[in-house]
C-alpha cells in the first residue's frame, strides 16, 4: 500500500485538529508509521527542488536519552536568554510555558524523535526545510501521533551533531518529538481570520 493511501483521516480532519502535542506514551511507533510520516515530509515543496534536507529519526533509548539531557540543557538556556533562570521565575497561569518546560523533563522519553536538518547552513537552505514540517505533523496526526516543534540551543549544537555523526556542515532546525499523545489532539484557539487576514491592503480586512 502507498502512503497516500494509509492516511485514514482527511486533510480537513488533520489541518483543524492539529496541535501541539507535548505529552506523549512511550509506546513503539512502528516502523511503517514513522516510514510513511517522513515520505509525507519530503513532499513538501522546497526552493528549486534543490531539497537540502534530512530527517535523522532518533529511535535508540540510550541516544534519546542523552538527546533528551542536551534538549533540557537547551531549553533553559533560552531561557536564560530572556532574564528566566529558573522554575520560580516560570509564571505558572501561563500553561503553554509550564507544559513546555514539563516537556523539557520528559523530552528524551518520546519514543522518536526527529531532528529535522538543513544539509547546509543559511536562511535559503532552512527556508527550503520549514514547509516540511507541517506535512511531517499532519501525518502523524492522521496516524494518531502527535508532535510538536522545538529548536535546541548554540550552546549544544556541537554536542548534539557529535552524538548523532551530524555533519558540521548541517543545521540542526528542528527537534520534533513524536509519540501517541496522552491527551487529545484539538481543536486550537486562533485568533479571528479577521484580525489577522485581509484583502489587496493591509488594513482591508476579510472580514
Amino acid at each position: 500500500m502507498e502512503p497516500n493511501e494509509r492516511f485514514p483521516i482527511s486533510l480537513g480532519e488533520a489541518i483543524f485538529s492539529l496541535r501541539a502535542i507535548r505529552r506523549v506514551r512511550p509506546d513503539p511507533i512502528p516502523e511503517n508509521d514513522l516510514r510513511d510520516i517522513l515520505a509525507a515530509a519530503i513532499q513538501a515543496p522546497n526552493g528549486g527542488n534543490a531539497q537540502p534536507w534530512h530527517f535523522l529519526a532518533v529511535r535508540d533509548p540510550e541516544l534519546r536519552r542523552e538527546l533528551g539531557a542536551l534538549y533540557r540543557e537547551a531549553w533553559w538556556a533560552k531561557r536564560a536568554d530572556q532574564g528566566i533562570r529558573g522554575p520560580e521565575d516560570i509564571d505558572r497561569s501561563n500553561q503553554t510555558m509550564v507544559s513546555a518546560m514539563r516537556l523539557a523533563d520528559e523530552f528524551g522519553e518520546a519514543p522518536v524523535v526527529v531532528l529535522v536538518c538543513a544539509t547546509e547552513q543559511g536562511a535559503n537552505a532552512m527556508g527550503s526545510v520549514i514547509p516540511s514540517v507541517q506535512n511531517l505533523l499532519l501525518a502523524a496526526r492522521a496516524l494518531g501521533i502527535g508532535g510538536t516543534i522545538t529548536t535546541l540551543h548554540a550552546v549544544v549544537d556541537e554536542r548534539a551533531k557529535a552524538l548523532l555523526g551530524i555533519p558540521a556542515e548541517a543545521q540542526i532546525v528542528y527537534a520534533v518529538p513524536l509519540g501517541y499523545p496522552k491527551g487529545n489532539f484539538g481543536p486550537v484557539t486562533r485568533k479571528p481570520l479577521a484580525e489577522v487576514a485581509s484583502i489587496d491592503r493591509w488594513d482591508n480586512s476579510i472580514g
